[in-house]
C-alpha cells in the first residue's frame, strides 16, 4: 500500500497542507510536532517524489461569473490507445473542460466543464466536442447545485487502514 512509505508525520505534513496549502512552514512544523528546518527537509522531498504535485487557491468559480457547470459523458467510437490519447490531448485544451476522466462502463469519459453561461457552453458542445474526431456520444448533466466539493484524500481512512494492517 503506497501510505506505508510514508511516516505519520509525511501523512501528517500532507493532511495539514491538503487542508490548508498557504501555511508557513513555521506553522506547519508546529502543527505537526517538529522544528521548522527537517519539516521543510520533508516537504521538499514530498514534492520531489511526486506525492505533493502542486498548489492551487480554491477559486469560487461563481464569483467570478462562472454559472454553468456541467458534466459530459463522453462516447468514443473507437477506444484504441492512440484515439483515447487523442481524445485525453483535446481535453486538456479545452479551456472549458476543468476535469477530464477516463471510465469503464457504458461511457468512455466523463468531463466536468465550467462556462459564463449556457449559450458558451452551447457552443463548446456543439462547435468542438460534438464535432471532435471519434466522439460518438455525448450526454451531459447540467449542476443544479453541489453538496460537496473536498480536494485530496480522506487521511482519517489512510490512517485507519494503516493501523489495521500494522
Amino acid at each position: 500500500m503506497p501510505g506505508n512509505r510514508l511516516d505519520p508525520i509525511d501523512r501528517k505534513i500532507l493532511a495539514e497542507l491538503q487542508a490548508d496549502g498557504r501555511m508557513t512552514n513555521v506553522e506547519l512544523a508546529k502543527r505537526v510536532g517538529i522544528s521548522a528546518p527537517p519539516c521543510l527537509r520533508r516537504v521538499r522531498t514530498l514534492e520531489e517524489q511526486g506525492f505533493i504535485r502542486g498548489y492551487h487557491a480554491d477559486v469560487d468559480p461563481r464569483e467570478l461569473g462562472f454559472e454553468v457547470q456541467v458534466f459530459a459523458s463522453v462516447g468514443l467510437q473507437s477506444q484504441a490507445e492512440v484515439d483515447l490519447r487523442a481524445f485525453e490531448e483535446r481535453c486538456r485544451n479545452w479551456p472549458l473542460v476543468r476535469e477530464c476522466h477516463m471510465l469503464n462502463g457504458e461511457v468512455d469519459f466523463i468531463l466536468k466543464c465550467v462556462a459564463p453561461d449556457l449559450s458558451t457552453f452551447q457552443s463548446f458542445l456543439t462547435g468542438d466536442l460534438l464535432t471532435a474526431e471519434n466522439v460518438g456520444s455525448v450526454k451531459t448533466s447540467l449542476v443544479i447545485r453541489g453538496a460537496k466539493d473536498e480536494p485530496g484524500v480522506p487521511f482519517d481512512v489512510l490512517e485507519e487502514r494503516l493501523s489495521r494492517s500494522a
